[in-house]
């Protein structure tokens, strides 16, 4: 989608990377996951300290088939081991009100165990 790709461009002019490409990619793919199931109700047991109870029933905002993420980037947030993921994204909700270039930024913090380097979603605030 042409659109989206001029959105994508815009993002990453406006805020160069500043993160390892691995640490990018593992971030932009917990972001996509956790912002599916925010707004699809799709895998939030997976992320049980951002969503809480997983068995706790929750009306979805929007249906998985008209939800798109539009663009997004991983990017460092105050400290090395801080990083927000900013995702523009479109989506019809419950109501039929289709509305694009929505943001959500999901945050993380970074641990480290036996020297292995782990993101993890941090809950809203």
């Amino acid at each position: 989608m042409a659109g989206d790709r001029a959105v994508q461009h815009n993002l990453e002019a406006a805020w160069p990377a500043d993160l390892p490409a691995g640490d990018e990619r593992k971030l932009l793919a917990a972001g996509h996951g956790l912002l599916r199931a925010d707004a699809t109700g799709a895998g939030r047991a997976k992320w049980p300290s951002v969503f809480g109870d997983p068995h706790r029933a929750l009306a979805p905002a929007f249906a998985t088939a008209r939800f798109r993420i539009q663009a997004a980037i991983a990017r460092r947030d105050k400290s090395p081991d801080t990083a927000v993921v900013h995702l523009v994204w479109a989506g019809m909700d419950r109501g039929g009100t289709f509305t694009d270039l929505r943001v959500t930024d999901w945050f993380f913090t970074r641990t480290s165990k036996k020297g292995a380097a782990t993101w993890t979603a941090q809950p809203r605030t």
